[in-house]
């Protein structure tokens, strides 16, 4: 099967957005807001100060530094915005009668009462992290060193392309499998309707259509500057820029690549940034991974969810067109 041609939008906006719990987080070149469907039904519209790092300087819009700029700023407000919207969550929940409390849950009350959860987060986000380059650079290596153990593998030393694509393919492989593992949640499985949601109401936008749910509703939810085919793009750059590295001690090479990682978000945010703009075979070669793999990531939303992505993407729309990239 070949490469299927996109339909040609009206215009490329800039403006992009992010599922939350219960909600969707939309940013443009002026506001930033995020809508969340509260237990009552309606929807709660809050306009929110995004980071703004590429603003405060000339040289965090240079090409590459922007990129790295763009995903520091991008995930310092996303985390912002889901927060907020865990937040009101929250609030939308019984809060469970002192009496029936433990007496744990009591001393967390009181010692950090509303903080909690905020702290709990934090440090959730530290664990994370840890984790993640605990699995996605040193644990690929350390198998790539294990499998040359085996007589007669020797051949496979020679060539650090041999290391660089098995390392490569065993992170996309973890990061697959992952994203799939998710989808047993019920809330990430609304999460990624969410997802779905904002990328239908973004190219009902760009095509020029009123937006409503029924305009909604008809778009596709694979957006090719997904934050997804960025992720992909980092991911498969990743290889590349491994076949320079000498290293085979796994936590020598780790830090290597934590080192490159400024390098490989650079390239991989100018990437997504062309295919945004064009189509054309490279363009589609290139957004291809990325775009198979939002089946996993976005779902189709319910009605209802479009209405919430509306909400958000009508407030951040600027009246003189700031917008428009193409």
């Amino acid at each position: 099967m070949g490469l299927k041609k996109r339909e040609k939008t009206k215009l490329i906006t800039s403006i992009g957005g992010q599922a939350l719990m219960e909600g969707i987080m939309m940013r443009g070149p002026k506001k930033t807001a995020i809508a969340v469907r509260r237990a009552d039904g309606n929807i709660l519209l809050e306009e929110m100060e995004p980071l703004g790092l590429g603003k405060k300087s000339k040289i965090f819009r240079v090409p590459i530094i922007r990129g790295v700029v763009n995903m520091i700023d991008s995930f310092g407000t996303g985390y912002k915005a889901l927060m907020r919207s865990a937040e009101l969550a929250v609030d939308d929940v019984e809060e469970t009668p002192e009496e029936e409390m433990s007496r744990f849950e009591k001393w967390i009350d009181d010692k950090f009462g509303d903080k909690f959860l905020k702290v709990f987060m934090g440090i959730a986000m530290v664990v994370s992290i840890a984790f993640c380059v605990a699995l996605f650079f040193f644990v690929p290596t350390w198998l790539f060193n294990l499998l040359q153990l085996i007589p007669g593998s020797d051949w496979l030393g020679s060539h650090m392309i041999y290391r660089s694509i098995f390392e490569g393919f065993v992170r996309i492989l973890l990061f697959l499998s992952y994203m799939a593992f998710c989808l047993l949640n019920k809330d990430v499985k609304r999460l990624y309707k969410y997802h779905g949601a904002e990328h239908k109401t973004i190219f009902c936008y760009e095509y020029g259509l009123d937006l409503t749910v029924e305009n909604v509703m008809k778009q596709s939810r694979f957006h090719p500057r997904c934050g997804t085919s960025f992720i992909i793009i980092i991911l498969i750059l990743g290889i590349f820029v491994g076949c320079f590295i000498p290293f085979t001690n796994p936590f020598i090479r780790t830090i290597t690549k934590i080192l490159c990682v400024p390098i490989v978000v650079g390239l991989g945010y100018e990437l997504i940034k062309i295919c945004g703009r064009h189509d054309n075979i490279i363009t589609r070669i290139i957004s291809a991974p990325g775009m198979w793999m939002q089946r996993l990531t976005t779902k189709e939303p319910d009605p209802d969810m479009a209405e919430v992505a509306i909400k958000a993407m009508e407030y951040v729309i600027p009246e003189n067109g700031e917008d428009r990239i193409g």
